[in-house]
C-alpha cells in the first residue's frame, strides 16, 4: 500500500501535468491569419483561422476590422456555404492616394453569420478567405476580430502585436509585410499572392508552406513542449518520493 506521503506527491503530479496540457492547448487557440506574410504593393489572399475556445457553446459569428489608416482599394471575399456575408464601407477621414486616383471609401469590415443550424462546435475551427491589395508600405497590418458564441460570449482578439515582445492574452491577427523587389511591381511574388488577381509565370513563384504546414510545425513544437514539462514534473514528483522513503528508512 502506498503511504499518504506518496499519494499526496502522486495527487499533485497529475494535477500539475493537467493543467499544463490544458494550458498548452488554451495558449494555441487565436484567430489568426494566413499566409503570415506578404509584399507590400502586392495582392494577397487571406485565411482567417477561427478555432473555437468553448467546451459548450459554437462559434456563430465572426466579424474581422480592416484598416482604415493604411485602406486597401480592393477587398474580395469568397462565398462561405453556411453562413450570411456583410461587407461594410466606411468613408475616409481624407482621401489616399492609391496608385492614379484618390481612395475615398474602403472596406472597414466583414462579418460573417452562421445561418440556422451552422456554427463552429466545440473541438472544430473554420477559416474565412479574402483576398486583398495593393497592401500598404508599412511594417505589418492588424485585423482586429470579434468572435461570438451560441451563448452570448463575445470574445475580442485586438490586441496590438509587437515584434519581441511578450504574446497578448487576446492577439488581433497581424500579417507582417516585406518590401517590395526593387526590380518588380510587388505584385504576386511572396506569400499568399492571389494569382486571380496578378498572375504570375510559374518560373517566379516560389514554394511557399502552406497553412497545413504552419499548423503542423506549430502544434508540433506545442507538443514537443508539453511533453517536456510533462517529464520534467513526473522527475520532481519522483524525486521528492525517493527523499521522503530515504528520510523514513534513516529515521526507522
Amino acid at each position: 500500500m502506498f503511504s499518504s506521503s506518496t499519494r499526496r506527491i502522486a495527487a499533485f503530479a497529475a494535477a500539475t501535468v493537467a493543467g499544463v496540457v490544458a494550458l498548452a492547448g488554451t495558449a494555441s487557440a487565436h484567430v489568426t491569419v494566413n499566409p503570415r506574410e506578404a509584399d507590400q504593393g502586392g495582392y494577397a489572399r487571406l485565411t482567417f483561422r477561427v478555432p473555437n475556445e468553448s467546451e459548450t457553446a459554437g462559434t456563430v459569428k465572426v466579424q474581422v476590422k480592416f484598416p482604415l489608416d493604411t485602406p486597401l482599394s480592393s477587398v474580395r471575399y469568397k462565398p462561405h456555404a453556411g453562413w450570411k456575408i456583410d461587407v461594410v464601407k466606411s468613408k475616409l477621414p481624407k482621401p489616399v492616394a492609391v496608385g492614379d486616383y484618390d481612395l475615398t471609401e474602403a472596406v472597414s469590415s466583414i462579418t460573417w453569420t452562421a445561418e440556422s443550424g451552422v456554427q463552429i462546435k466545440p473541438g472544430e475551427f473554420d477559416e474565412f478567405d479574402v483576398s486583398v491589395g495593393p497592401l500598404p508600405e508599412s511594417e505589418s497590418l492588424a485585423f482586429p476580430a470579434v468572435q461570438t458564441y451560441s451563448d452570448g460570449k463575445v470574445v475580442n482578439w485586438s490586441d496590438a502585436v509587437k515584434e519581441g515582445a511578450e504574446e497578448p492574452d487576446h492577439p488581433a491577427p497581424t500579417l507582417a509585410l516585406n518590401p517590395a523587389d526593387a526590380e518588380g511591381d510587388g505584385h504576386g511574388h511572396g506569400a499568399g499572392a492571389a494569382a486571380t488577381e496578378s498572375p504570375v509565370p510559374a518560373t517566379d513563384q516560389k514554394p511557399v508552406a502552406n497553412d497545413t504546414d504552419v499548423a503542423a510545425s506549430d502544434g508540433t513544437a506545442r507538443a514537443l513542449g508539453t511533453a517536456g514539462l510533462v517529464v520534467g514534473v513526473v522527475g520532481l514528483a519522483l524525486a521528492a518520493y525517493a527523499f521522503l522513503t530515504t528520510r523514513r528508512r534513516n529515521a526507522a
